[in-house]
């Protein structure tokens, strides 16, 4: 029996008593007289109202409560099945939160203890120096901060966790989710990019969002989220070429990378999904932990133009990257251990 389970249960020993009594009784009920049948009835009303209306959820309200000076640190752990290779990776993100300049709270995170396939990479001077700036906050505006200084490795840990916590965010702008299976779509659609210019010459994909409320414990104090990357009818995406238009699955292809390799480009084009499992506590509207499984269905050619117009046969695989946050605890004496900026 979950959490859930067991808080309804707890209510109905106290109403569910007078329930079964009064439904094994009910053939003795008028033999007591009317006004006292009446008076059973009210104050069986009054003391369980739910089950003289039927069970009604309490309504919730997903934040974020930040303190200033609060600790946050995250390990994460990835897998990334390629057509290629397989990649597995560790690492762990650490900061404090500040105010910025416009009087917002802010998480300033710092990655380190990065292992790829079990051999632990040392960082070079920019990526330990490097922050990642981010906020729950709804008035935050969250964006993919600029990589073309940091290690390759630290992209894919730094956009993760940055699609973490803009998933929560856009879930805690939408106030309707406020009960265990509210679910609300949203229409977003807006291109976004993870090129960096010089390997991955163009990276883009575009979805919308499908956002259910799946569960709330009332006793650990923590709600479930599902949030689902879907492909948009129409995704805004600009393709280098048109072949690239032509459904690689079942719906309208949303993903798009082209890497170059000296004087060779990889084309590929495809359909991506995500689906994250999100924990958030409720008092802090904190992100416990997290896991996503992110899919996409690819077509590849190889070109020898830039123009993607000389291509060779296309190949089909997918790839599957799957990712996990938890969440540290961090008590008052903890410090992020971090690397010093």
């Amino acid at each position: 029996m979950d959490a859930m389970a067991q808080a309804n249960f707890s209510e109905g020993i106290a109403c569910g008593s007078w329930s079964s009594a009064s439904q094994r009784s009910a053939l003795a009920v008028p033999l007591l007289g009317s006004s006292f049948a009446a008076f059973l009835l009210l104050a069986f009303a009054a003391a369980c109202p739910s089950a003289a209306i039927g069970q009604t959820e309490t309504a919730i309200a997903l934040e974020r409560h930040y303190e200033e000076g609060e600790l946050v640190a995250y390990r994460m752990q990835a897998t990334n099945e390629g057509h290629v290779r397989n990649i597995r990776y560790e690492a762990r993100v650490a900061g404090v939160v500040k105010k910025n300049a416009a009087g917002a709270f802010v998480e300033e995170l710092a990655w380190s203890d990065v292992s790829v396939n079990g051999q632990a990479v040392t960082l070079d001077a920019a990526s330990e120096q490097f922050r990642e700036t981010l906020s729950l906050g709804p008035d935050f505006s969250l964006s993919i901060p600029d990589l073309s200084h940091v290690q390759p490795i630290l992209i894919g840990p730094v956009t993760d966790l940055l699609a973490f916590y803009a998933d929560v965010q856009l879930a805690m702008r939408q106030k309707t989710l406020e009960k265990p299976e509210d679910h609300v779509s949203v229409k977003h659609n807006v291109p976004n990019s993870w090129a960096d210019g010089t390997y991955v010459v163009v990276g883009e994909d575009a979805v919308d969002f499908d956002i259910t409320l799946k569960s709330v414990d009332k006793v650990a104090m923590t709600a479930l989220l599902v949030v689902r990357h879907v492909p948009p009818r129409e995704p805004a995406i600009q393709w280098p070429a048109a072949w690239m238009q032509a459904p690689v699955s079942d719906t309208a292809n949303n993903w798009v990378e082209v890497e170059k390799t000296g004087d060779k480009y990889a084309a590929e084009v495809g359909e991506e999904t995500f689906e994250a499992d999100i924990t958030v506590g409720l008092a802090t509207g904190r992100i416990l932990s997290a896991a996503m499984d992110n899919p996409v269905d690819v077509l590849q050619r190889n070109c020898s133009d830039r123009a993607l117009t000389a291509c060779g046969a296309p190949e089909r695989y997918r790839i599957r990257r799957q990712i996990a946050i938890v969440a540290e605890e961090m008590g008052k004496d903890a410090r992020p251990q971090a690397p010093s900026k």
